[in-house]
């Protein structure tokens, strides 16, 4: 699934956040930037160990619902020392059962590697 990633209401990007971590909430992958993100850019490479706060960063399912995350979105850029792959992006505190929702295989995931084992 591909997802959407808006700045103050533009869409400078997207991702397929495939990378997660289902008890935390958090969703992760690859920033693939659109041209617009070259406004951004400067401010994001800048704000890598602050507060992105001011960009009013979220992220959509593909012209659909904005996604809730209590700890907000994050973009990392690397890409001046690491080229196109060295952008990420981080969703934060996706509630569930939201979260199971848009990622199941997030959850899948999880539940493989970590299996819960009944006391006895």
């Amino acid at each position: 699934m591909r997802f959407e990633v808006l700045a103050n209401g533009v869409v400078v990007g997207s991702s397929e956040l495939e990378v997660g971590d289902a008890p935390m909430g958090v969703a992760a992958g690859r920033f693939l930037p659109h041209p617009a993100y070259s406004a951004i850019q400067p401010l994001v490479v800048e704000g890598r160990d602050s507060s992105q706060a001011h960009l009013a960063l979220v992220v959509r399912v593909t012209e659909g619902a904005e996604i809730p995350s209590e700890g907000g979105v994050r973009i990392t850029d690397y890409s001046t020392e690491l080229g196109d792959e060295g952008i990420e992006i981080e969703v934060l505190g996706i509630p569930y059962p939201l979260y199971g929702e848009l990622f199941p295989e997030h959850v899948t995931a999880y539940c493989v590697r970590f299996p819960i084992t009944p006391y006895s």
